[in-house]
């Protein structure tokens, strides 16, 4: 683990290396999960604002569900979630040559709204949990994403430095770039594979 200020790094995200290929997933992140994406308590409040301009967006499933069971819901651990349709893929989702995309992020692409996405789903792989004093930053190595590890493999692309826009998005740039110099010293003194 490394530790930067108040937050710490698990090693899998300067060690792994991960490029998503969403062509060759078709977007399964937002299909496949325990439950929907972890939103914050302002993210809750944000999709209850930017509902009517990202609504047009959705598939009618999508909507449906999302006027059934909220914009948001609890999961089982009682914390705020994206609202799924049936057990499965986000009700956010839209679909795009036979992959899934988000409508959220569809609707920023096209200037309708200046929210992009959760953190959470801009940051996957990796995720953040808040504890009282600390920050701790994992990376989630699951099957559904073997094309990516592949990906980056081949590119030599780390986990840290294909996720630098929501880390950043999430942590501010000067974490960031402490990270980005930790990593190269830790390699440096062989301590990272």
């Amino acid at each position: 683990m490394l530790r930067i200020d108040d937050t710490i790094f698990s090693f899998d995200i300067l060690e792994k290396k991960f490029r998503c290929n969403i062509m060759k997933c078709h977007g399964n992140c937002c299909r496949y999960g325990d439950a929907g994406a972890p939103l914050n308590d302002s993210e809750v409040q944000i999709l209850d604002d930017i509902w009517p301009d990202v609504k047009p967006y959705l598939r009618p499933e999508g909507v449906a569900a999302i006027e059934e069971k909220g914009k948001s819901v609890k999961d089982f651990e009682n914390e705020n979630v994206t609202t799924l349709i049936g057990n499965e893929e986000c009700a956010y989702t839209i679909l795009k040559d036979d992959v899934l995309m988000c409508g959220i992020e569809q609707a920023w692409y096209d200037g309708k709204i200046s929210f992009r996405k959760p953190v959470s789903c801009h940051l996957f792989p990796a995720r953040i949990k808040y504890y009282s004093d600390f920050k701790a930053v994992n990376y989630e190595e699951l099957s559904i994403c073997s094309h990516a590890r592949r990906n980056g493999e081949e590119e030599g692309v780390y986990v840290y430095e294909f996720l630098k826009e929501p880390l950043v998005r999430a942590l501010g740039e000067d974490l960031y770039k402490d990270l980005c110099v930790a990593a190269q010293e830790l390699r440096k003194n062989n301590t990272l594979k």
